[in-house]
């Protein structure tokens, strides 16, 4: 047994000499009036830990691991007036910096590595998901005529099923303008669905050295140079695998160059899905599974809306709403770091919902990780049978 609660040991899984270098970075703590930028992070993270649906819920949440807060670095639970205050004021940069690093330093633990493919290219998945907002509460969240939104353009690692790179707008913003500021890796695959499907965009990425794999329009026009040979006795479900050259003047004059064209049969959907790529060594049936594991990017955000709190927000402004998702963000990650080094197998949404049920219980938090459930022992005999009997002479 432990003195420290679950929640603490968590949080001390954080590096808090590094957050201070992005708080002296961004000096977020220059009129901090006793809520510094750490007890905020805190807070942010216990909110969605334990789900809080407001100001109010951390506040008292906090106020109830009374005795503990030393452990969790901070000197007293903040008041629901300085949870707003600050989120309202004080940089969202912060949070993202540090989720940046967190990902760099605990996010590409060798756990988290995947071997599927054998080529030697970082795998990124990129795609986009809206976060539906109230346009008369959340009126910067420009979406249709009655409705706000705000969409994440997500890059994510295809090692560990985290994000390497986020770009937040609001809702009008095309998935394919979003991602003309992801960072580019000389050498990396980008794997997209054909919302992506910006010519002027896949040569931006090939000037980069970026390789694509990326579903093409029904309408594109094109000119075959050359049919490559599909393999004989296996692989069946490659349909095509071509040499091509686009035939639309405006579509070449922005991606002058050959592109490979991939035709795989979908046995699952029961459909034809055909790619195109400036990977031209690869086997047609690497590209083909490159695009499957873009399903991985889709999970990602069922997680994130299915057992954070992500969908309705707890302050109002643009800078409360980053925050918020900032933070949620670092909390899937500390969940899959967590994941990662527990002996049990858990599904995260049994992770989530067991850590939810058992913040301020002190027990050794490996030991937890990896027995959950202890070891269990049969009850003595007279307690299992005949107890609710009663007397019935």
């Amino acid at each position: 047994m432990t003195n420290i609660t679950l929640f603490s040991q968590i949080i001390s899984q954080l590096d808090r000499n590094s957050f201070n270098k992005y708080v002296h970075q961004h000096q977020t703590d220059k009129h901090e009036k006793g809520y510094n930028s750490w007890t905020h992070l805190v807070a942010m993270l216990f909110s969605q830990f334990a789900k809080s649906q407001s100001v109010r819920d951390i506040s008292n949440g906090l106020r109830s691991a009374t005795g503990n807060l030393n452990h969790l670095g901070i000197q007293k639970a903040p008041s629901k007036s300085s949870i707003s205050y600050q989120n309202k004021h004080r940089s969202w940069e912060l949070f993202r910096d540090y989720y940046y690093w967190l990902w760099t330093h605990l996010g590409q633990q060798t756990g988290f590595k995947q071997t599927k493919f054998r080529i030697k290219s970082k795998i990124f998945l990129l795609d986009a998901t809206t976060i539906s907002l109230c346009l008369s509460i959340f009126d910067w969240a420009k979406y249709k005529t009655s409705k706000g939104a705000i969409k994440m353009h997500t890059l994510l690692d295809f090692d560990g099923n985290l994000p390497a790179y986020i770009n937040i707008t609001d809702g009008k913003t095309a998935d394919n303008k979003g991602a003309y500021d992801i960072p580019l890796r000389k050498g990396s695959v980008i794997v997209a669905d054909r919302f992506y499907n910006d010519f002027q965009l896949l040569n931006v990425w090939d000037s980069s050295q970026v390789y694509f794999v990326i579903r093409h329009k029904e309408n594109i026009q094109y000119n075959v140079i050359k049919e490559n040979d599909l393999p004989d006795n296996r692989h069946q479900h490659i349909l095509k695998d071509e040499i091509i050259e686009l035939k639309n003047a405006s579509s070449f004059e922005k991606y002058p160059k050959r592109l490979r064209r991939v035709a795989v049969w979908d046995d699952v959907n029961q459909q034809v899905i055909e790619l195109v790529t400036n990977q031209m060594t690869w086997t047609a049936n690497t590209i083909g599974e490159l695009y499957k594991s873009r399903w991985s990017v889709e999970i990602f955000f069922r997680e994130i809306k299915q057992l954070l709190h992500i969908k309705s927000f707890i302050g109002t402004s643009q800078n409360a709403v980053m925050i918020q998702i900032w933070t949620a963000l670092i909390t899937i990650l500390l969940l899959k770091a967590l994941k990662t080094i527990a002996k049990y197998a858990w599904h995260l949404s049994n992770l989530v919902a067991f850590i939810r049920l058992n913040l301020f219980v002190k027990i050794n938090l490996q030991v937890w990780l990896d027995k959950p459930f202890g070891d269990y022992e049969e009850p003595p005999e007279k307690f299992t049978r005949g107890i609710l009997m009663g007397n019935t002479s």
